[in-house]
């Protein structure tokens, strides 16, 4: 760095801003310093400046999400929102380490600056284990409120979701109501509020079958038990996510009740699997994408000193054939 700083006639600390595309430097000075260094071969040594700052300029995804067949980590969960993460991390120049739950305990592996957690687990149990590493972290999920201590989230306005599904049930007609998902989990919990929260206030009553897992699977499994036993069939279902729900479409259509005529169905998630499933299943929408460029973005913040604080978007209810 001595060398090209006597070779452009500058400081070596205009060297090291140039090849950092800090703002101190001018966009001429920089093309400048740029072009030099490359003419001469020099190459900005990233492990030396991370060992001198005491930091690895790596942020830690964490994934917690169980390893399934019916629900593999190809689906648009998790990829989408890795997809923005990876995006807005790449671009300020952090590498990403893509782990598992089961890796916290350890330290995933290797350092780490920072750590975003994609779900929060049941009862936020996926939440307090990372809180036990002691780095800067933020959570896609529900926001924490009345909780011991502040955590960053970004999420979908749960709350909303549901209660837009409770109005579409309800200009229907619809009043033989269920609602699919483990409320263990903050999200869900959420998702069910809602949706209870503006039924009541029509005096409609709903009941919550418990999926054994977020899947096609599990969803077909709770809606056939739940037929098999109930008195009065269903006439509407929300589930928490669009696996469940496509399950709950299967299991209707297998007992002979028809979707949409005789039992309307709603997703959550707007999942592409949704528009392409037949019939094209109806759900709430969220945006993962944007989602991640958020969490990377409030890591970010939290890591290099600044405020961050908790993030809802906005949800809407994506009407189609079911």
């Amino acid at each position: 760095m001595e060398d090209l700083a006597a070779l452009a006639g500058v400081s070596k600390i205009t060297i090291s801003r140039a090849l950092r595309d800090s703002e101190l430097v001018t966009p001429e000075t920089r093309a400048r310093i740029k072009a030099l260094a490359e003419q001469v071969g020099y190459r900005l040594n990233h492990h030396a400046r991370n060992l001198r700052l005491q930091r690895s300029h790596t942020v830690a995804v964490v994934l917690e999400m169980q390893p399934d067949p019916d629900r593999p980590m190809s689906e648009p969960y998790p990829l989408q929102l890795l997809g923005g993460i990876t995006q807005e991390l790449t671009s300020r120049r952090y590498n990403v380490l893509l782990t598992a739950m089961q890796s916290a305990s350890d330290g995933f592996g290797m350092p780490a600056d920072g750590i975003i957690l994609l779900g929060q687990g049941a009862h936020d149990a996926a939440v307090h284990a990372v809180a036990r590493c002691g780095l800067p972290f933020v959570v896609w999920g529900e926001e924490h409120r009345g909780s011991d201590h502040a955590v960053v989230v970004v999420g979908s306005d749960n709350h909303h979701g549901g209660a837009c599904v409770a109005e579409r049930f309800l200009e229907l007609g619809r009043s033989e109501l269920l609602f699919l998902g483990d409320v263990s989990h903050a999200e869900v919990h959420e998702r069910r509020a809602g949706f209870v929260k503006r039924l009541q206030k029509a005096g409609v009553k709903v009941q919550t079958l418990l999926p054994g897992a977020f899947t096609f699977g599990a969803g077909f499994a709770a809606v056939q038990a739940h037929l098999r036993r109930c008195r009065n069939p269903p006439d509407g279902l929300f589930a928490a996510s669009d696996l469940l729900a496509m399950g709950a479409v299967r299991a209707f259509s297998d007992a002979g009740l028809a979707v949409p005529d005789a039992v309307t169905v709603v997703g959550y998630d707007d999942s592409p699997s949704a528009q392409t499933f037949a019939p094209p299943l109806s759900s709430v929408h969220q945006d993962w994408r944007q989602g991640g460029v958020l969490l990377a973005r409030k890591v970010v913040d939290l890591i290099e000193g600044r405020a961050a604080h908790s993030e809802t978007m906005p949800t809407a209810l994506v009407v189609r054939a079911t």
